[in-house]
């Protein structure tokens, strides 16, 4: 019996369901933000997450725990994103202060720069790839300080890699662009529509089996595309966001949901096979939060004017795991 109660147990625990999903509340926050989180990141294997903020701080923690390890200040530069490299205890982040673009890689070890770099990471290599608003995509090794390629587009692109780090897409003008990451200079080897939305491309990403692809926009169009086909899947409706802010949604890890922010700062859960709306959470912000799944986790982090940290609640998942 007790053992037929553990396999209930670890079965809830490695499934991501409907259910779990409208149990999810805040099990702890971090208020001691003087600005917005600009953005944040989750280290692929090491249980830390990273966040930037408008308060100039860089800020390292430890998931498990949900403490704050470190605290390091960019005053000279200021911040604006972060991502961790390969390595769990350094990060690249584009600076924020109006006069240096620049974007830089430090040791949160030892609080040091270490070279210039760009953002966006391939998880399998030491490969970036940055957008910028100068219409322009880079592609950078972290093992050089001088770009590696570029391209120039016609719009403000969003770019990210798949996951193996052999395909990368940008996003602008109402389309997705697909490149091969070794032949990228001949342009692009696919180009998915997005139905007619030509608003501002704000963040494109790959599910974590680079099935899918979702784009967010300006206007508060979520879409969700098949990455082998162009297919569009489905296009989800949140309010618009304001000029100077970036609507962000996430795949959840296994790929079945997508949860995203909202122009009003509510946070909303879709099911990729249904399409429908399997949860949401209002919220008395009036920006979009930063959003990002932990990797590998039944947890979900949303970052604004604070940190906080979505769990399950586990006493209303009682009924849930007895039917288990």
């Amino acid at each position: 019996m007790a053992g037929g109660q553990s396999e209930r147990e670890d079965k809830v625990s490695l499934e991501l369901t409907e259910e779990i999903l409208q149990s999810m509340e805040v099990g702890m926050a971090f208020r001691d933000y003087n600005g917005r989180i600009s953005s944040m990141d989750f280290h692929k294997t090491s249980g830390y997450l990273v966040t930037a903020s408008d308060d100039e701080s860089i800020r390292l923690y430890d998931v498990a725990s949900a403490t704050c390890l470190k605290t390091i200040n960019s005053k000279k530069y200021g911040v604006d994103l972060v991502s961790f490299t390969s390595h769990p205890t350094t990060v690249i982040y584009s600076s924020k202060n109006g006069w240096d673009e620049s974007l830089r890689l430090l040791s949160l070890h030892d609080n040091k720069y270490l070279r210039v770099v760009s953002l966006s990471l391939c998880s399998r290599n030491d490969c970036f790839v940055s957008g910028s608003l100068d219409r322009t995509v880079l592609l950078w090794d972290q093992r050089a300080e001088k770009c590696q390629g570029l391209l120039r587009v016609q719009g403000r692109p969003a770019a990210a890699y798949d996951d193996q780090g052999l395909v990368f897409s940008v996003a602008f003008g109402g389309y997705i662009r697909m490149f091969d990451t070794r032949k990228y200079e001949k342009g692009p080897f696919d180009i998915f529509s997005l139905g007619g939305d030509v608003s501002e491309a704000n963040v494109v990403k790959f599910s974590n089996d680079g099935g899918l692809i979702l784009l967010t926009t300006s206007n508060g169009h979520i879409h969700v595309l098949d990455s082998f086909r162009g297919t569009l899947l489905s296009t989800h409706n949140v309010k618009p966001v304001s000029s100077n802010s970036t609507l962000e949604a996430s795949f959840s890890p296994d790929g079945t949901f997508v949860i995203s922010g909202s122009g009003d700062g509510s946070v909303y859960v879709w099911s990729v096979r249904s399409g429908k709306e399997v949860a949401s959470w209002m919220s008395t912000e009036a920006e979009p939060p930063v959003i990002k799944w932990a990797p590998g986790n039944l947890m979900f982090v949303t970052g604004s004017s604070e940190l906080s940290f979505w769990i399950p609640d586990l006493s209303k998942l009682a009924a849930y795991v007895g039917r288990k």
